[in-house]
Order: structure tokens, then C-alpha cells, then sequence
């Protein structure tokens, strides 16, 4: 599957994905409870009714795997994290920064006090991608 044919997770879906991530094949029961634990910032707390429907259209959508062998289903990330990432980095660098690359590090590290350390990160990763291009 391309890329751009990967489904495009809303910020509620992604919420699940990222507990799915985490903490690995869970019930509907067991992601809403992580859900509601992520929560204690005083935020309205998520329903199971609502998780599970949540899950039933992540699973339609194929962002979720659902094993149905016993009574209580397991629900999986269909997709690994980094694919995820990489996906709506992708989305948002065509829609938002037309399709430069530049422009979004510029725009992040404009609005974004970086710290020494992670500014030696960039450009480390600076330095690997020059290396690689030059191979």
C-alpha cells in the first residue's frame, strides 16, 4: 500500500493507536481505561460506548486488527507507529507547506525554542542524509 493510500487517523483514533502502540494487543475495556488514565489533566472522560465505537470504524478503516476468537475481542494497531508518523508528516507537508519540506523545519524551529541538545540532533541527522546522498 502507497503512502498516500494509508488511512488517515482523526486525533480521536490516533488517542487509541497510540495506547495500542504502547501497551501492545489490548481489549476495548482495557484501552478505554488507559484512555480515561491519560486523562487526569481533568478532561471529560472517554465512555466505552464511545471506545468501542471508535474502534469498531478504526477496524473498518484498517487502522485497527480485531481477534474475535474469544467473547471478548482484542484489538491491534494495523499499522506500525512510524508508518503512522511518516503518513500524516507526509499529508501535512503537501497540504500545509505545499509540498516543502524546508518551509515546515523552518516554520518548527521558528515557533519552537529548541534546546541545545536537539539542535545537535538536527544536525547530525543533517549530516547522515548529506552522507547518504553522497553515496
Amino acid at each position: 500500500m502507497k503512502t498516500n493510500e494509508l488511512p488517515q487517523p482523526t486525533e480521536a483514533e490516533l488517542e487509541i493507536l497510540t495506547v495500542l502502540w504502547e501497551q501492545g494487543p489490548a481489549t476495548v475495556r482495557e484501552v478505554n481505561d488507559k484512555l480515561n488514565e491519560r486523562r487526569s489533566d481533568g478532561s471529560k472522560e472517554i465512555g466505552y460506548t464511545t471506545t468501542l465505537k471508535l474502534l469498531q470504524i478504526m477496524f473498518e478503516k484498517g487502522l485497527v486488527t480485531r481477534n474475535a476468537d474469544a467473547r471478548t475481542h482484542i484489538y491491534s494497531a494495523a499499522m506500525a507507529q512510524t508508518d503512522v508518523q511518516r503518513n500524516m508528516l507526509q499529508r501535512l507537508v503537501d497540504t500545509a507547506f505545499q509540498g516543502s519540506a524546508m518551509q515546515m523545519v523552518m516554520q518548527a524551529l521558528g515557533d519552537h525554542d529548541a534546546s541545545t541538545e536537539e539542535l545537535q540532533e538536527i544536525k547530525a541527522l543533517i549530516e547522515k542524509v548529506e552522507q547518504l546522498r553522497k553515496v
